[in-house]
């Protein structure tokens, strides 16, 4: 009589598994089946949250995206771009006639250089005046003061009083007398100066015949004046052998000198 426990097959006890389940889960252990179940798990809980994720992210883009409107639609190809705005130049080179625009000296800059006839002119050009004309008188010549600082509103009258008077026009009256607004004397630098032994020359060009005229030409240039419209200038203003501007001090000579495109003088060796 064969035991149990020594039988060809074994015995089948309630504890032990079953033939009907498969073999393959069978031979597998517990705890190995749990570790094949759970990256399918995962898997399937990751493409579930993919899709809920892309689902809530295009609701919200919907329902924040800022509206488009006319101004942040892009210009179509046909539409020319706004011209920007010029910024307007102050260009003191703008003439009017063959004349610079000058402003006018501030009235506490302006001293008297002759009492008896009210002229005046800045404060570093007048002392220089006077200097000038002691320096002349010593020498024999008589210079006299006959216009320095005119203001605007004088200028007008000079300018289109004079003109209508002589019958002129806006051109011809230029060639001997500024515009307003573009005269050297508004600037309270310019002086015209005479001969105080032949007055018939005043503002006249034959005054370059003249011995103050020709002391000018020799020595003015040491208390800096110079003669503004020679022959020939290239302003086309007439010849005025009489008119003198002062040069010396920084303020002045950018007035007469900037953006003019002049260059230095050649020197004879």
């Amino acid at each position: 009589m064969n035991k149990a426990g020594f039988s060809g097959k074994p015995q089948n006890s309630s504890n032990d598994f079953g033939d009907d389940i498969p073999v393959a889960v069978r031979d597998t252990p517990v705890a190995a089946r749990k570790m094949w179940l759970q990256p399918q798990i995962m898997l399937i809980g990751g493409v579930v949250g993919f899709i809920l994720l892309a689902l809530i992210s295009g609701f919200l883009f919907f329902v924040t995206a800022p509206k488009k409107t006319a101004d942040s639609q892009p210009l179509p190809a046909t539409s020319t771009p706004p011209t920007p705005v010029p910024v307007p130049s102050n260009n003191s080179s703008d003439t009017v006639l063959g004349h610079f625009p000058y402003p006018e000296a501030p009235q506490s800059e302006l001293i008297t250089i002759s009492a008896n006839r009210g002229i005046r002119m800045r404060k570093a050009a007048a002392q220089k005046f006077e200097e000038m004309v002691a320096a002349a008188r010593s020498a024999g010549v008589t210079l006299v003061p006959i216009s320095g600082f005119r203001s605007v509103k004088d200028q007008e009258q000079l300018f289109f009083g004079v003109g209508a008077q002589r019958n002129q026009t806006p051109a011809e009256r230029a060639a001997l007398s500024a515009p307003p607004g573009h005269s050297e004397h508004h600037t309270g630098y310019a002086v015209d100066v005479g001969d105080g032994s032949v007055p018939a020359t005043n503002l006249q060009t034959n005054f370059d015949k003249t011995k103050a005229y020709q002391w000018l030409q020799a020595n003015a240039a040491r208390f800096s004046f110079e003669m503004s419209f020679p022959k020939d200038n290239v302003q086309g203003v007439s010849y005025e052998p009489w008119h003198w501007r002062f040069v010396g001090d920084r303020n002045s000579l950018e007035m007469f000198y900037k953006a003019r495109n002049l260059k230095p003088a050649k020197i004879s060796p």
